[in-house]
């Protein structure tokens, strides 16, 4: 259930046939069907996405407030509140949970091993522990895989390709999110069949991580995993304004 996008819809849906035909009709707004919504980035950095996905569900017939209603709780990129914020939308007993990106799975999971969780991108689920295999998740969670772990020579092709003579590359990284070591190992791999140097740029200090990458004088900065852009990346990323970057989060 990994391999089609519309399939994250089937899925979270899939449960829908066994809702009360009443609860699809109209009745008191606590009483809806509730969809908790579990995010590690921002509201604004997911505002497009979320758009995308509440029109999916109208194109179904499901419209909030009529015969859905939502929950939402977003980590702003401090992925030490997930698992704070997973408890407070199991407590709220909703029928699924929809999680993004990889960090924000893993709470949910930890969370509950009994409401459905649909995961709306997930890297390698079955190497985090997330999935038995592809083919039959097994559990209580499903959902779309990205394999963004095996990006990491596509991105640098991309690169090369753009600057011929890239020799210093940083990387963003957040040590909280457990998806960034097999990327930089990948990344990293990646590197070394060319003659770039990789440099790792921690983001807890915004200063410091711009301190290391001006120091070292890199040619770009790569920030691997989408959605999960905080502050403390953007504050980075623009006090590097004047380097090439390669982001995969919309309004780097």
């Amino acid at each position: 259930m990994f391999d089609m996008r519309r399939r994250v819809f089937i899925g979270l849906l899939g449960g829908a046939a066994a809702w009360p035909l009443a609860a699809r009709a109209q009745q008191p707004a606590d009483k809806l069907p509730l969809i908790a919504v579990l995010i590690a980035g921002s509201e604004a950095a997911y505002r497009r996405d979320l758009e995308s996905f509440r029109g999916g569900m109208r194109q179904l017939g499901y419209s909030d407030g009529e015969n859905i209603r939502y929950e939402y709780r977003f980590a702003d990129g401090n992925l030490e509140r997930l698992p704070r914020l997973a408890a407070d939308l199991v407590r709220r007993n909703p029928n699924v949970i929809v999680s993004s990106p990889l960090a924000a799975h893993l709470a949910a999971r930890q969370a509950t091993s009994t409401i459905p969780i649909v995961m709306a991108s997930v890297a390698d689920p079955v190497a985090f522990g997330l999935a038995q295999s592809l083919s039959h998740p097994g559990g209580n969670l499903t959902g779309l895989g990205n394999f963004a772990d095996v990006l990491a020579s596509k991105q640098l092709d991309l690169l090369r390709e753009l600057m011929p003579r890239l020799a210093r590359v940083a990387v963003l990284v957040n040590a909280g999110n457990p998806l960034h070591a097999p990327q930089i190992a990948a990344t990293r791999d990646a590197v070394q069949s060319t003659q770039a140097v990789l440099l790792t740029a921690e983001i807890r200090s915004a200063a410091r991580a711009t301190l290391v990458v001006e120091r070292e004088e890199c040619d770009t900065v790569l920030h691997q995993v989408p959605g999960t852009c905080s502050r403390r990346h953007r504050a980075v990323l623009m006090r590097l304004r004047r380097l090439d970057r390669l982001c995969g989060c919309r309004g780097c």
